[in-house]
């Protein structure tokens, strides 16, 4: 990595991010994505150019969807408040009415948060 001079306040905020947990700094480039309209996702070189691309319908990336909470709803909240780092009442709200727990999440760790949920008892699909 080389030596980049950074303004002050480049400092401080490259301070705090480094005192972040990966999920918190997961959830912040997330709303960061959202808010500037923006990727963090590095550019794909084209496919006549490299000889060797991927194929465009295998994706490196998933949803992790909750269909169901289950009949242990208390234990399902606390891995998803874990996972997403949500209150409470969020956590609830997506048990009780489903929906994406994470996003566009790389697939060994989609597999790894589906078995985390249904260890808990929870209905999960990777779409």
């Amino acid at each position: 990595m080389s030596d980049v001079t950074l303004s002050a306040n480049a400092q401080k905020i490259m301070d705090l991010v480094e005192g972040l947990t990966i999920l918190e700094l997961a959830d912040l480039v997330s709303a960061m994505e959202t808010k500037f309209g923006v990727s963090a996702a590095a550019p794909v070189a084209a496919a006549g150019a490299t000889g060797g691309a991927v194929e465009a319908d295998e994706k490196t990336t998933v949803n992790v969807v909750l269909t169901s909470a289950g009949a242990a709803k208390i234990a399902v909240i606390k891995v998803i408040r874990e996972i997403t780092g949500l209150g409470l009442a969020e956590a609830k709200a997506l048990a009780d009415n489903g929906g994406n727990v994470k996003e566009n999440v790389e697939k060994a760790d989609a597999e790894k948060i589906k078995a985390q949920l249904e260890a808990a008892g929870a209905s999960v699909e990777l779409k």
